[in-house]
């Protein structure tokens, strides 16, 4: 955190070469390394580790999953895991509806959103704010698309 992704990084391997097991606190950390550094195979490196731990069926280490694969632009991944998730909060939704966002598909994230509050998941603040910024990616496609 706090801008020392690479260094994070290299503890982690660290760590691994001295055979210290990771908890889901180092695994949530590390992937938000990734995330900042846009590092994907790094990211899917420890989702590797990851699954191999029996740690993909915690809701926090797979929202931060779909954080990282959707700030690493990689939607597929990123719906992939939302869609294994066992159980799903407010944070994962919203962390998937930013991925959609964040990589140009307002659509998708507006759909998205829709979905979740069928499910009855109340938006948080977090939530609108992301659904704000798809909404102005939309309407600057729109706008776009009028100037041709």
């Amino acid at each position: 955190q706090n801008g020392h992704g690479k260094e994070a990084l290299k503890l982690f391997q660290q760590m691994q070469l001295k055979g210290t097991d990771p908890n889901k606190v180092t695994f949530i950390c590390i992937l938000d390394a990734c995330a900042d550094l846009l590092n994907l195979l790094a990211g899917k490196e420890c989702h590797s580790s990851i699954v191999g731990g029996g740690f993909d069926v915690d809701i926090g280490v797979g929202t931060a999953l779909v954080n990282m694969y959707g700030k690493c632009g990689s939607i597929d991944d990123a719906r992939w895991v939302f869609d294994k998730m066992p159980q799903r909060n407010v944070v994962s939704w919203t962390a998937m509806i930013a991925a959609y966002s964040r990589n140009g598909h307002g659509k998708d994230a507006l759909k998205f959103f829709r979905q979740m509050q069928l499910k009855g998941i109340a938006p948080d603040k977090i939530t609108f704010i992301i659904i704000i910024d798809a909404c102005s990616v939309l309407a600057a496609m729109a706008e776009g698309k009028e100037s041709h």
